[in-house]
């Protein structure tokens, strides 16, 4: 069982994600921003960070930016809906930055397990 922290400002993405990802075994951490995220990651050990890119307090590059400062191992997932822009440019940064892999939204169930599965293996 792997521990995954799941970061999303919108409440029924969080409960869906973990929702999937407990069904597959692994315990769910959430956060509401990316504040809250870096908080968790800097206070509790996880085996994987998914973050949205677009959120308020802290953003998402600006979290997967905090986290590789400090832990350069730790795998990253960036998801985005991408807003006025459309999700690829923010993706391309995150990856820049430092995610291992990247998901738009809305994506099907099977690329979310198959990208977690592939970073914790």
């Amino acid at each position: 069982m792997s521990s995954i922290l799941v970061v999303d400002d919108d409440a029924s993405v969080l409960d869906v994600m973990s929702e999937m990802l407990r069904m597959e075994g692994h315990s769910v951490t959430v956060a509401e921003n990316g504040k809250q995220a870096v908080d968790c990651v800097f206070n509790d050990p996880f085996d994987l960070v998914i973050t949205d890119l677009i959120m308020p307090e802290k953003e998402g590059l600006e979290t997967i930016a905090d986290i590789r400062r400090k832990f350069s191992k730790l795998p990253i997932i960036a998801i985005s809906g991408g807003g006025r822009l459309g999700p690829n440019d923010y993706l391309e940064t995150a990856r820049f930055i430092g995610a291992n892999a990247t998901l738009a939204k809305p994506f099907a169930r099977q690329e979310l397990i198959h990208a977690v599965d592939s970073l914790l293996s």
